[in-house]
């Protein structure tokens, strides 16, 4: 018995460890992200003079109003994070709603600061994200109107309209600045470009398959 509790005891103290490693209590109310700031930067943006908070600065208006499908991959993001909303700096949380035109996709991509759950507000979504390697394991699942899945962070994911409607989804995000690395821009359009001969000798393919790429990028 006395095993037992010395136990639970180290496994509560890890895990209290572990709460405040990842999610440090806040030291004040809030903290207004001042972006004309030239206070340096620890983690997240200086903060505005408490006094100075407004109601507008923990407000954003328009999530109702669908994204612009027109574009190559037919999807669209409207980020809710500390850009639009000041307020949310050093809180650890953020939105994005996401429109889909018909087989539209949000590219192979990361969130390298945040966790994902993306709930399905109106359609079907084809989602999935890959394991770390060495496994590289697809994990992926067909979405319908109400129903909500996970995207670990830092982990590639993607999503799929599989339906011949629009499709919308709603996505809370554990970061006031989740980030967002996708894949084919990083790697193809990165500035300055990465050698071709490394992507190709990477992907194992002629130099002129990287030129390609290189140049819808």
């Amino acid at each position: 018995m006395a095993n037992q509790m010395f136990l639970l005891t180290i496994l509560l103290a890890m895990t209290c460890a572990l709460v405040i490693a990842f999610e440090p209590s806040p030291l004040q109310d809030f903290c207004v992200a001042d972006t004309t700031s030239s206070a340096t930067r620890v983690n997240g943006l200086p903060c505005l003079d408490s006094k100075l908070a407004q109601a507008e600065h923990f407000f954003f208006s328009g999530l109702h109003i669908p994204g612009n499908t027109s574009n190559p991959v037919g999807g669209k993001v409207t980020p809710v994070n500390v850009v639009q909303i000041p307020g949310l700096n050093t809180l650890g949380i953020s939105l994005a709603r996401i429109d889909y035109a018909p087989w539209g996709v949000i590219p192979p991509h990361t969130h390298p600061r945040a966790t994902e759950i993306l709930t399905v507000l109106e359609g079907s979504l084809y989602v999935g994200f890959v394991t770390s390697n060495p496994d590289n394991k697809l994990i992926s699942k067909v979405l319908y109107k109400g129903d909500v899945f996970v995207f670990p962070v830092g982990l590639v994911h993607f999503q799929q309209n599989v339906g011949n409607g629009n499709a919308i989804s709603l996505s809370s995000l554990s970061s006031q600045n989740p980030g967002v690395n996708t894949i084919a821009n990083a790697v193809f359009g990165a500035n300055p470009s990465i050698p071709d001969d490394v992507l190709a000798k990477s992907f194992q393919v002629d130099k002129s398959v990287i030129s390609s790429l290189q140049a819808k990028f």
